[in-house]
């Protein structure tokens, strides 16, 4: 059926060899990752200097989101082996990895690609976590797009 799945909010580094040799078993000819960076420099409307990012989340709900977002990825793509999903907490500097999206196959044709940037995309819309970026300028809480459920924690 699936491999291993690694769902977690952590406040320490995360480390992707260490990853990578979890998510790797004999059949594993290909390791997916999306990794989130704290940027130091935002072009949308206007330029921000970003100082730092502060990320916070509900542990027991976000990780639970997070499950069903690797359940969601085994669904669309049966033939992804592992997945991890991990998503780092508190106040990071840019160039910090933020967040990693990690999906394992026997071949690199079997969706690990689409299913990675499915992951990411799914987190951002469905886990509760909540950003404040500084800046020179002062600091804001962005606004995500997901509302909690009654049934999203037990």
């Amino acid at each position: 059926m699936g491999g291993l799945t690694i769902c977690k909010i952590t406040d320490g580094v995360i480390l992707l060899d260490d990853l990578i040799g979890k998510l790797s078993t004999n059949t594993t000819g290909a390791v997916v990752m999306f990794n989130g960076i704290v940027r130091g420099l935002t072009l949308k409307d206007f330029p921000l200097e970003t100082t730092q990012i502060e990320y916070e989340a509900y542990r027991p709900m976000a990780e639970k989101k997070m499950y069903q977002v690797a359940e969601e990825i085994r669904t669309r793509w049966p033939e992804v082996e592992s997945i991890a999903i991990i998503q780092r907490v508190g106040i990071m500097a840019p160039g910090t990895p933020t967040v990693t999206i990690a999906c394992s196959a026997a071949h690199r044709n079997t969706g690990v690609f689409d299913a990675a940037r499915y992951g990411i995309d799914r987190l951002k819309e469905v886990v509760p976590i909540w950003k404040k970026e500084s800046s020179v300028n002062g600091e804001k809480w962005v606004e995500g797009v997901y509302f909690p459920k009654p049934d999203d924690v037990e």
